[in-house]
């Protein structure tokens, strides 16, 4: 018995096959390249079936974006309205359309100017949701044979899977950017309250330690004040006297430590109440000119010419000010001038107070520890002022800032909360 040869057809057929499972075996799919195995596809379809042009769509609604083609389209997105095209056919029912001549077949919808014959494969989900189409186009009319249909429904097939992977990739992307952010917001916060915890435990842990210290300092030092005050009314030597008069001030100076350290040490408790900013700077400035380090010294005020009303602690922002003021005008020498300006912060919730001065610049290296305990720019100064200005501050939801240079001069500013 004499074996037949294979028939021509046959061995194209053959041929052809080989050459499917051969590039869709090269296929190689990543979720970082998506466009590169999509373009693979459509150059695919094209150079296996002999067609002048493939694309690879994704649809949504009326329109539809390539996101593949064999045929350069040139720069840009290359998203069309699925009205009326052949493309929308398919989209809409989800099943393969084969036009032979788009000429005599209209009720399909219309093809790009210039092409004659067309077939469409839906691309559908795992659940079985078309998202898009692989569509092919020829100039010519054309049958398309069942064999070729399902080479493209492989490809269709392929296609499906990797945009429905790459969906699937980016929200998982996506959910793990916002709980990464959102973890790092939390965890920021929780080192934020952490720390204010903390702050507090010490603050309520010096505050008990000084009051008793001050307590116990300050009942001697009172009674010693009354003996040299008593001393004072007698006749004496002037050397005497001289070291008397500087006993007398030192011990005043003392006081004066221990009553800000009490301050310092106290939690402070707000008794907020609504104030109306232009009235109550109008009223502080009376009384900031007439401080005894304001004299030869010029106090500016520039509102914010608009009314304004805050809540806040009367007494306290007055002590702010004050302190902030005082330490300008300790800056400058006499015929200086302080000005104090009211603008809105970067946040509109929020208004800033600034008071600035063209003294001596602050040194550097003291500069960020300025607001510290015990930390002062001035002799004689017990660093204790701006340290209860900041508590104050902070207490009102507020943010006290420092800044000094040569050109700039140094400004004081705080924030306080409309």
């Amino acid at each position: 018995m004499v074996d037949r040869l294979p028939s021509k057809q046959s061995q194209f057929q053959w041929q052809q096959a080989q050459q499917i499972l051969g590039l869709l075996s090269s296929l190689s799919y990543s979720s970082e390249a998506l466009d590169s195995y999509l373009q693979e596809i459509a150059c695919g379809v094209s150079q296996l079936l002999n067609l002048d042009w493939s694309v690879v769509t994704f649809c949504w609604a009326d329109q539809e974006k390539i996101m593949a083609s064999s045929v350069d389209l040139g720069e840009g997105e290359a998203v069309y309205s699925l009205h009326g095209t052949l493309t929308n056919t398919v989209f809409s029912t989800g099943k393969t359309l084969r036009v032979e001549d788009t000429q005599t077949q209209t009720q399909y919808g219309r093809p790009p100017t210039g092409y004659r014959s067309y077939l469409g494969v839906p691309l559908r989900t795992p659940q079985g949701k078309t998202m898009g189409t692989i569509c092919s186009f020829c100039l010519q009319p054309r049958h398309f044979s069942e064999e070729e249909l399902r080479t493209v429904e492989l490809f269709a097939e392929r296609a499906a899977i990797a945009i429905d992977n790459y969906n699937l990739y980016q929200q998982q992307k996506d959910f793990n950017q916002a709980l990464e952010k959102e973890v790092s917001l939390r965890t920021e916060q929780l080192k934020a309250t952490q720390a204010k915890l903390i702050e507090k435990e010490k603050l309520a842990a010096i505050g008990q330690f000084a009051s008793m210290i001050v307590h116990e300092i300050r009942n001697p030092v009172t009674t010693i004040v009354m003996g040299l005050k008593a001393l004072n009314q007698l006749k004496l030597e002037q050397r005497n006297r001289l070291r008397l008069s500087l006993a007398l001030e030192e011990s005043d100076r003392l006081l004066k430590l221990l009553k800000e350290i009490l301050l310092y040490a106290k939690p402070q408790l707000l008794e907020l109440e609504a104030i109306d900013l232009d009235l109550f700077l109008a009223e502080i400035l009376l009384g900031l000119r007439q401080m005894p380090m304001a004299s030869e010294r010029e106090i500016r005020l520039i509102p914010l010419q608009k009314q304004v009303k805050i809540k806040a602690d009367k007494n306290k922002l007055k002590q702010v000010i004050i302190n902030l003021v005082q330490n300008a005008c300790e800056a400058i020498t006499p015929g200086e001038v302080v000005t104090c300006r009211v603008t809105r912060d970067d946040n509109p919730k929020y208004i800033r107070f600034s008071i600035h001065n063209w003294g001596n610049p602050i040194p550097e290296e003291i500069l960020p520890k300025l607001s510290e305990p015990f930390v002062s720019n001035k002799s004689g100064g017990t660093g204790l002022g701006l340290a209860i200005v900041k508590q104050i501050v902070n207490a009102h939801q507020g943010i006290l800032s420092i800044q000094s240079n040569l050109v700039e001069g140094t400004t004081i500013s705080f924030t306080l909360p409309v």
